[in-house]
């Protein structure tokens, strides 16, 4: 990241820190900003079914393996930043396997396109710098609903930014290389949003209301995985979508 964007990315990153106090007493879903909040999810839904609503089914035409590599790539790409985090977080085995399946996946796995490390059981140790944000104890903050983002908290927002700031594919990694990565964790967003369709076109389009469904199932499945709420608590459409959040 340039020198000008990091100047400007950090105050923003202390603001939202600052303003990650915990929820008042007996609020599970601190929603100060719902009306903005509201605003932006509406446009969100206009946005999706602009895209995913057009395209239809059209994902289906495009060949599967030719799908799961681009999946495989952008996440491959994002390897480096969850061992940072790691690291961070004490995590070492976790760490330690996010490295492994790097090495592996860049030189066998052709770059990344291939998964061997998954083949013999190295699987991805999902983590951001929210996470880390919550071992280190900051606290969740109010939710958010970012626009084209999506659902979010002060503090996974504040997490975001850190992970663009941080990443150690952008300081070593060449230009081509940084722009193949950056485009295929779109096209691996995208092409895990049309492999999920169904099942978040019922929160989107089929709930009475869509932003309070997506809100809860959103903050219950980032606290599993935060290990603050029990397992039967969470059932997440979004969790390949938004679960890196």
């Amino acid at each position: 990241m340039s020198e000008l964007p990091l100047r400007l990315a950090l105050p923003t990153v202390l603001v939202l820190l600052s303003a990650c106090a915990p929820a008042p007493d007996g609020v599970t879903v601190h929603d100060p900003y719902e009306e903005q909040n509201r605003r932006v999810h509406e446009f969100n839904k206009a946005i999706d079914e602009r895209v995913f609503g057009q395209l239809g089914g059209s994902g289906e035409s495009i060949d599967p393996e030719l799908k799961q590599t681009v999946v495989n790539f952008a996440d491959n790409v994002a390897l480096p930043g969850m061992v940072l985090n790691g690291l961070l977080q004490a995590d070492i085995g976790g760490a330690a396997t996010n490295t492994m399946r790097f090495l592996i996946n860049t030189t066998v796995g052709v770059g990344g396109l291939l998964d061997p490390a998954g083949a013999i059981g190295l699987t991805e140790e999902e983590t951001d710098f929210g996470e880390t944000l919550a071992v280190w104890n900051f606290p969740e903050g109010a939710y958010l609903e970012l626009p084209i983002l999506g659902p979010s908290t002060e503090r996974a927002f504040a997490g975001r930014i850190v992970d663009a700031i941080i990443d150690p594919l952008d300081s070593v990694g060449t230009r081509p290389q940084k722009d193949y990565g950056t485009l295929s964790t779109l096209a691996g967003r995208a092409i895990k949003r049309d492999q999920f369709g169904d099942t978040i076109d019922s929160v989107l389009r089929d709930s009475a209301d869509s932003y309070a469904q997506q809100r809860l199932i959103y903050l219950q499945n980032r606290r599993f995985e935060l290990g603050t709420t029990p397992e039967s608590e969470s059932v997440d459409p979004y969790d390949e979508l938004f679960g890196d959040q």
